[in-house]
Order: C-alpha cells, then sequence, then structure tokens
C-alpha cells in the first residue's frame, strides 16, 4: 500500500478484507487463526506506518497512532479486530440426515 495515503483509507481497506475473510472462515476451530491473524495485522499495519515516518521513535508513533494501548486507529477508525468474532464449531449433522434406507423394526 502507498505509504503517502492517510492511515484512515488503509484501515477502511483492510477492515473490509478482514471482515469478509473472518466470515467466510467463522464456522469452525478458527479462535487459534483469529488470534494470529490479529496479531499479523498489528504487525503489518505498524509496518507501514514505520516505513511512512522513517526515523520517527516507537514513542512517537505510538502516541500519534495508538489509543492508550497499543492497538493502532486514526480519528475514529479502528483495524477490525478478528479475536472478537465469536467461532461456531461445525455440527454434527449425522442424525438430522435423513436415512435413505428403511428402518429395520
Amino acid at each position: 500500500m502507498n505509504v503517502s495515503l492517510p492511515l484512515a483509507i488503509l484501515l477502511h481497506k483492510l477492515n473490509q478484507v478482514l471482515r469478509g475473510w473472518t466470515a467466510y472462515v467463522r464456522p469452525g476451530v478458527s479462535a487459534r487463526t483469529f488470534r494470529y491473524l490479529r496479531m499479523t495485522v498489528w504487525r503489518q499495519v505498524f509496518g507501514w506506518v514505520r516505513r511512512k515516518h522513517l526515523g520517527t521513535g516507537w514513542k512517537e508513533l505510538r502516541r500519534r497512532y495508538c489509543d492508550g494501548k497499543w492497538w493502532p486507529h486514526d480519528g475514529g477508525v479502528v483495524p477490525f479486530n478478528p479475536r472478537s468474532v465469536a467461532t461456531t464449531r461445525y455440527r454434527p449433522r449425522g442424525t438430522t440426515i435423513p436415512s435413505p434406507w428403511p428402518s429395520a423394526s
């Protein structure tokens, strides 16, 4: 992504992709994947911020782009947190699928 763009535009584009991907992968055992995705998103966004402001220290970047913790934001735009998505496990369907064979009673 071009570093001349504001952070808000990057976060809007990133949020669309993250929401769609987490909605697609949500049914299943994906909580660990969402935790890994959150870490990767943070690393990529802060890598972009560091490329945008070469020579600026962590303390200054955190003051500019974080909300008191380490999660970046730009005004009211915050990156989507994949860990906030509740996962659903696959439903066992063995008893709900009707049997094609007649029951032996």
